[in-house]
């Protein structure tokens, strides 16, 4: 069994060495646009994006709550030239999987493509 585990250990780190592979909760460099005083620029911020881990039974029962990533954002301030105001936009600063509250949140499940790093899995 320890073979097992090295030989398993050793093909998980050829498949996804970098941290480029990781799809686990956690943030990511975006760029949005904001707008003040009639004027669009773009800023560089964070967000919160990923995966998190959840067992779904085939059984029926007590069905676990659904986890999402989500993050402790703080807000920072973009100066537009001509503007009097400085513009808010959100930063993430740590991001973590938490209960899908359904008042702030869609909590609907994902049906879009998941990326991967195996090149034998890739569409």
């Amino acid at each position: 069994q320890r073979v097992q585990l090295v030989v398993m250990a050793a093909v998980l780190a050829m498949v996804c060495p970098g941290k480029g592979c990781s799809i686990d909760c956690r943030p990511i460099l975006t760029t949005i646009s904001v707008k003040g005083c009639g004027i669009t620029e773009l800023v560089n911020t964070t967000e919160c994006t990923g995966h998190c881990f959840m067992t779904d039974h085939s059984y029926q029962g007590n069905r676990q709550q659904q986890k999402t990533c989500n993050g402790d954002w703080t807000y920072m301030f973009k100066r537009i030239d001509g503007c009097p105001e400085e513009v808010p936009y959100p930063v993430a600063m740590k991001c973590n999987c938490a209960v899908c509250d359904l008042k702030t949140m869609d909590c609907g499940r994902f049906v879009e493509t998941i990326p991967t790093c195996d090149p034998l899995l890739k569409e």
